[in-house]
Formats: C-alpha cells, sequence, structure tokens
C-alpha cells in the first residue's frame, strides 16, 4: 500500500512542526561577518596599496641592477 499527501505550509511553519530551530538570525550574522572580511581584503588589493607595499623594494632592486650592470660594462672596456 502506498500513501503520498502534500503539505502547503512556509518553511518557518514546517521547521516548527519538526522542532527544528530558526537559523535566520545565525545566518544574517554569519554574512554580515564574511561580507566584513570581503571588505577587508578587498581593501588590500587596492592598488594603491599595492604599488606603495611592493614599490620601494621593486625600486630599490631595480637601482641594484641598473649599478651591477653599469658596473659589469665599466669593467669589461677597460681590461683588454
Amino acid at each position: 500500500m502506498k500513501i503520498s499527501f502534500d503539505v502547503d505550509c512556509t518553511p518557518e511553519e514546517l521547521r516548527g512542526f519538526f522542532g527544528l530551530p530558526e537559523v535566520k538570525p545565525m545566518q544574517d550574522r554569519l554574512m554580515h561577518e564574511v561580507e566584513e572580511r570581503l571588505r577587508a581584503n578587498l581593501k588590500a588589493l587596492d592598488a594603491e596599496a599595492m604599488l606603495k607595499t611592493w614599490l620601494p623594494a621593486g625600486l630599490e632592486g631595480f637601482q641594484k641592477f641598473q649599478e651591477m650592470m653599469f658596473g659589469q660594462m665599466g669593467r669589461g672596456g677597460g681590461k683588454k
């Protein structure tokens, strides 16, 4: 024997019927925290902030590379 029936109710009513907890407030708090973390990470990915972080070290490295190349060029021409 097979019996089937349809229940027409809202998700809140069904959770209450089965005794399940209301998770909406927890989901709202969690989503707010996730949003705050994403905003903080996006600020870290700002192009201007990245350039300020990377450029000084990059320029210093490039300057040392130039000095090394000019030094090699100067020494190579003087020795015969």
